[in-house]
């Protein structure tokens, strides 16, 4: 195994929401769960950005975040992602730098391209200049927080005059910067040009492979462009996302995500946002995610395969991130992250290892320690005879 000695655990909150739902109580579940989730000592959240298509319904992760971090305490919160062709460069490091503050050091910056071309269809940007602009906006506001000196920039969609961050950002030298890495290089190849955090998308596939590239093929794209820059990339720092939902058995999970899964899939992936569509009946295509190992429905045993199986396919990662979806009731998808919690997470983070030592070597010497408490108790019951039978003198 490449896994480091404490895997990292968090979730990536889109999030979804079926649009004939009530949006503001979807909201509020969502909120709820990071308190959850804060309490079980998952690690982060990234938090997105859309605009479009009815499902995913955060318009600024900033003020989600702000929000959140009020009702947690030690979970890290980042935005999952901004796409920056959508904003100003300045405002995008201004805003992450007073939330950096107002959390204490508890932000991360998660940047991309954006994901829904929708978006970007409402505001009148072509899709193909969303990478560029990503690229571009990303160097100007990395060096916006390492430079100190007044610059000037002139784009084709922005302008810069005599920039600077007034307020230094409370992390020292920044806030950790993620950048998303699915079907593209270009994710990749920015986290190795700037140091970043990559987070790639496992699922990001269709039943047969990866569109572009598999995960080995995109770890060395950001070796590569690390190399470029002087700059060396860390497996610790590479999360990836997977698709999971537990339960105490394999047939109840089934049963319980079949239909919202497909619901997701095919009314949403498939339809609106015009994905690959997966053949045959939606309640089947959970069974072609799992079979492929595309998805983990199941149980603790189960995920630990598949961690073990992604860190064989990558070579080795940081951080597993769930996808999060509502594939079961609000209970039932706070049960699933509770049984990650207290049965998954310590087998890769060493939580239990100690305990097990400390069972497993007591457990050898039961009958001598057992031998020695009898002796010690008949010891003590004669010498308490021995001490009545003086009073009674």
């Amino acid at each position: 195994m490449s896994l480091p000695d404490r895997l990292g655990f968090g979730i990536f909150l889109a999030p979804f929401h079926a649009p004939f739902e009530n949006p503001t109580l979807a909201l509020e579940r969502d909120l709820e769960l990071l308190e959850w989730l804060d309490y079980l000592g998952y690690d982060e959240a990234w938090i997105g950005e859309h605009h479009s298509c009815g499902w995913e319904t955060i318009s600024s992760p900033e003020i989600f975040i702000a929000t959140a971090a009020q009702r947690t305490k030690h979970i890290k919160l980042g935005t999952g992602v901004i796409p920056l062709p959508y904003h100003h460069p300045l405002i995008v490091a201004n805003r992450m730098v007073l939330l950096d503050h107002l959390t204490r050091g508890r932000t991360a910056m998660g940047v991309g391209p954006g994901a829904l071309n929708s978006d970007g269809h409402m505001l009148g940007l072509p899709h193909e200049q969303a990478r560029p602009r990503m690229e571009e906006s990303l160097d100007v506001i990395m060096r916006l927080l390492t430079e100190e000196e007044p610059f000037t920039y002139r784009s084709d969609w922005f302008e810069l005059v005599d920039a600077h961050l007034q307020l230094r950002p409370y992390s020292q030298p920044h806030f950790e910067i993620m950048v998303a890495s699915a079907q593209s290089p270009i994710g990749m190849k920015l986290a190795g040009k700037h140091g970043a955090t990559p987070v790639s998308l496992t699922f990001a596939r269709s039943p047969g492979g990866f569109y572009h590239n598999t995960l080995k093929d995109l770890w060395e794209i950001g070796v590569q462009s690390a190399a470029e820059f002087g700059r060396e990339m860390n497996r610790e720092n590479w999360g990836l996302v997977q698709h999971v939902f537990l339960a105490d058995s394999k047939k109840e999970a089934m049963s319980i995500a079949r239909r919202n899964s497909g619901l997701l899939m095919r009314e949403y992936f498939d339809k609106v946002v015009g994905n690959p569509p997966i053949d045959g009946p939606a309640d089947q295509i959970i069974d072609k995610m799992v079979d492929e190992g595309i998805w983990c429905i199941g149980t603790p045993d189960d995920l630990v395969d598949s961690i073990n199986r992604l860190d064989e396919e990558s070579g080795g990662f940081g951080k597993f991130i769930f996808l999060a979806t509502e594939l079961g009731t609000h209970e039932q998808m706070k049960n699933s992250y509770e049984l990650a919690a207290r049965y998954v997470m310590p087998k890769f983070q060493g939580s239990t290892a100690s305990l097990d030592m400390s069972f497993d070597f007591f457990r050898g010497m039961r009958d001598t320690l057992a031998e020695e408490r009898e002796s010690a108790l008949h010891n003590a019951s004669r010498a308490y005879e021995a001490e009545r039978a003086n009073w009674k003198k």
